[in-house]
């Protein structure tokens, strides 16, 4: 893992393009400490096996280095069981970097690691928000910015957002109770084509995806594998989870080449390959 070069240009126009620059932390402390979400719940007897954690991170890390990526490590702290999914605690909209206000106490603290490593790298960004919004519930399209409003990310946060990005269109959606994250039922894979959970949304909202993208469905127990929390990286590849194979074998049947990685210790805890990566910049 190399650093980020002072004063880094921050880019993210698309979810698509080439991944150059991103922000992991291992899942050296990780654990189910107080269930936040429903794939805790399901996992909180067996809990986190951390050298395996460890071991399928960084499989994963190797795959972005392999395929290009520059990958910089922040710091893992002990009293942050959730600090792997670095996603949450930032957001990259075109040209500017926002750091989140983390709805749960147990995540509350992470946003210090990143905002020290962003000083140190003169690299600047905005915070601040009223209520909570976490980078999980945003998903870049061009100049229209998609914004899960979910249990972690607040109506007050979204129009605070707009306010602060003019020149786009904010479109929240409105998440079922249940859902994590919005990158947990949605994500861009191209231009033209996304991965949805349609359950998870309202019929209106479901609407507006239709209108805009050809939609692959992810079924239920996909869903409940972290089946749309996949990664792409440019050049129409995709990481993902190995164990979603109907998933894998629609992907590859679209035209995407699909780079796959046992993550399964990792989803224990709710999060897979975009929740454990902040992007700091794409082509």
């Amino acid at each position: 893992m190399n650093g980020v070069a002072v004063g880094h240009k921050i880019q993210c126009k698309s979810e698509y393009t080439t991944l150059k620059n991103v922000l992991v932390v291992k899942p050296s402390f990780m654990r189910i400490t107080e269930i936040i979400n429903e794939t805790q719940k399901h996992y909180e007897n067996n809990n986190i096996n951390i050298p395996l954690a460890l071991q399928q991170h960084e499989a994963f890390v190797e795959v972005l280095e392999a395929n290009g990526a520059n990958v910089s490590e922040l710091q893992a702290v002990s009293s942050l069981p959730e600090q792997v999914f670095t996603r949450d605690i930032g957001f990259t909209i075109h040209d500017e970097l926002f750091v989140a206000t983390m709805n749960e106490q147990v995540r509350k603290s992470e946003v210090n690691t990143v905002k020290a490593f962003l000083q140190e790298n003169e690299i600047s960004y905005q915070e601040g928000f009223p209520g909570s919004i976490e980078g999980g519930d945003v998903v870049v399209d061009g100049s229209t910015i998609w914004v899960g409003n979910s249990g972690r990310t607040s109506q007050v946060a979204i129009q605070e957002l707009q306010k602060r990005l003019p020149a786009y269109t904010v479109e929240p959606l409105s998440l079922r109770q249940d859902i994590l994250h919005l990158d947990c039922v949605f994500n861009i894979i191209s231009e033209e084509v996304a991965l949805v959970y349609p359950p998870a949304f309202t019929k209106d909202d479901l609407r507006k995806l239709e209108a805009r993208f050809q939609l692959i469905h992810v079924t239920e127990e996909e869903q409940f594998y972290m089946g749309p929390n996949v990664l792409s990286i440019g050049d129409g590849k995709i990481v993902s989870l190995s164990q979603n194979k109907r998933l894998n074998r629609i992907l590859s049947a679209h035209g995407f080449r699909v780079l796959s990685v046992d993550f399964s210790e990792i989803i224990k805890s709710g999060g897979s390959f975009r929740c454990c990566t902040l992007t700091l910049e794409r082509s």
